[in-house]
Order: C-alpha cells, then structure tokens, then sequence
C-alpha cells in the first residue's frame, strides 16, 4: 500500500510578507504544530520540495514574466501588484520551490511511489495569471502540475476543483480554452478579485470547461453539501478525468478573518472524501491537493488535519 505524500520544508517560511500580513509563515507553523499531536502523521511520507525547472514554469508563465520576478525579488522590490503581493529577495526561490514540489507530488503519484499528496506550500499560486502576479500568488502551482502530468506523464484530462473562498482567476484564465482541462470554482461572490461569474464557462475549444458556483456571503456546510453531493459528482463523471488538483484553501471557514463564509472543519473532510472517491472511481486515486489560502490558524490547521485524513483513509481504501 502506498502512503499520502506530504510535501512540506522549513524552506517556505523564507517568503517574508512582513508583519500582519495574512498570508505569513505561520500559517504553515501552524499546520505543522497541529499535525504533530495528530496520528495522520504516522500515515504520511514527508517529501522535501525540488525548485522547478524552467521549462517547467514556461509551459504556464511568459519567459519575461519569470525574469521580471526574478529580477524585482532579488533587487529588493517589496510589492509587485500594486498592494497585496508583497515579497522579499528570498520569494523568488521560495516560489520555485513551491511550484516545483507539486511538480514532484506529481512526479511521485505517476510513479506509485505515493497514492495522493497534500503540498503544504507557499507563496499559494491560483491568482497568478500567465503574465501577472496577484493575490499574494506569483507561480501558478496547479497550472504547473497540470500541464506537468500532461506533457510527462501523458494525463489527457485533468480536473482542478478550486474550493478557495476567492475564486481562481489565473487558473480559470490559463486554461479557460483549453479543453482537456476542466475547472471548477466554488467562491463567494461578489468578492475578491471579481471573476466567477456563473456565464464563464470557457472559451473557444474550451467551451464548456469551466464550472463557476459563486456563492453568496454567509453560505455554510448546508450550500456545500448541495454542491458537492447533488452537482460535482455527475459533472466531474461526464468530464472523466484521469488526474484530480485540488487547489485547497481553506479560507471559506467560519473562522476566517478575510471573507465571509459559514464552513465547518467536519464539512471540509466531508468535500474532501467525495472527491477521494471520485478520484478511485475515475482516475485510479490519482489526487493532488495544494495550499491555497486560510488564513485563521486554527480553522486552517484543523482544516488541512482533517483533509490529511481523508487523504489517508483514501490510501486504504483504494
């Protein structure tokens, strides 16, 4: 039986946002501390990041756009976008190391070395567009492992399912005519950063590929529920993927300080089992899951406890 993979390291609490900014490193200090009193940690293989490649960053972000990232962290720029993207000269080889750990979580998965994996990563990445940083995002880490599993290990459809409370522009953009890659959003809306309308559903060939539920404020576990147990699964089994990203955030908790949003921890392990069984269903268990935001410590560290045994309980199903 081959364990969960947990892609995590010290290296990611080198990304300084500066004081009170919500997306910091205790947000990762915090799942650590929490998984170290849990016995899901007996189930895990812990699996220290790779930086990615450049051809790897290139099959999502313009050459220019990386240089130009490069270029402003390590000359000391502190803000990229204008107010919320803030980074330090040490963000820039962070990010590699993030987008290049789920690259290697995918690596691994195709491999059978792991059965699913849970990259504990930062900076997170579903807001960078292929030019753009935004959102606290520079690398698109789900976008990379996509068109990883695509061009590598010949994954011919993929199905990222973002549960972030904000909805996930640069991924929907990346791939909004691309149809051999579905995305699914659930955001509150209107909210941050003001996509997601339910009308988008793709462009061109990718018509079709893309499923908005945007959610008004205040909506808890009853609206998910609806959600993830009456629409997900025939959408998901129409589409047939044979891989599944989770862009995971956990930042539509009741806790959470930044939005508005009524979720419990017991219904994120819920949503979580339903697409460890689709994914054993369709896609021989082959499930991504990656660190999108949550930014109240305890609604996040309990969240991502609680995937994590889902994750597992998965492995010893399949």
């Amino acid at each position: 039986m081959t364990p969960t993979g947990f892609i995590t390291s010290p290296i990611f609490l080198d990304h300084d946002t500066g004081l009170s900014h919500p997306e910091s490193p205790e947000r990762l200090k915090s799942i650590t501390f929490r998984l170290k009193k849990s016995e899901v940690m007996e189930h895990l293989m812990f699996i220290e990041p790779r930086p990615a490649q450049r051809q790897e960053l290139e099959l999502v972000h313009s050459r220019d756009y990386i240089d130009s990232i490069k270029s402003r962290c390590e000359n000391g720029v502190t803000v990229l976008d204008g107010g919320d993207t803030i980074v330090s000269q040490s963000s820039y080889s962070v990010a590699l190391q993030a987008a290049g750990g789920v690259v290697r979580a995918v690596e691994m998965i195709y491999r059978r070395e792991i059965s699913n994996a849970f990259c504990a990563v930062r900076p997170p990445g579903h807001h960078a567009e292929a030019d753009t940083a935004k959102g606290f995002c520079l690398f698109n880490n789900a976008a990379v492992a996509a068109k990883m599993a695509q061009k590598a290990h010949g994954a011919d459809r993929i199905l990222i399912l973002d549960w972030d409370v904000h909805h996930g522009n640069g991924t929907q953009h990346i791939f909004e005519s691309d149809p051999t890659v579905h995305y699914i959003s659930l955001h509150q809306h209107p909210f941050y950063p003001g996509t997601g309308a339910k009308n988008e559903t793709g462009k061109g060939d990718g018509l079709g590929a893309t499923t908005n539920f945007p959610l008004s404020a205040g909506g808890g576990d009853e609206v998910y529920r609806d959600i993830f147990y009456n629409a997900l699964p025939d959408i998901v089994a129409t589409f047939k993927p044979d891989f599944i990203i989770l862009s995971a955030g956990f930042d539509a908790h009741v806790r959470d300080p930044i939005a508005n949003m009524n979720v419990s921890t017991e219904c994120f392990t819920e949503m979580t089992a339903v697409m460890t069984t689709l994914a054993i269903e369709l896609c021989d268990g082959r499930l991504l899951s990656l660190l999108e935001g949550g930014y109240d410590l305890k609604g996040l560290s309990d969240s991502v406890a609680a995937h994590l045994g889902k994750l597992t309980e998965a492995v010893a199903c399949a």
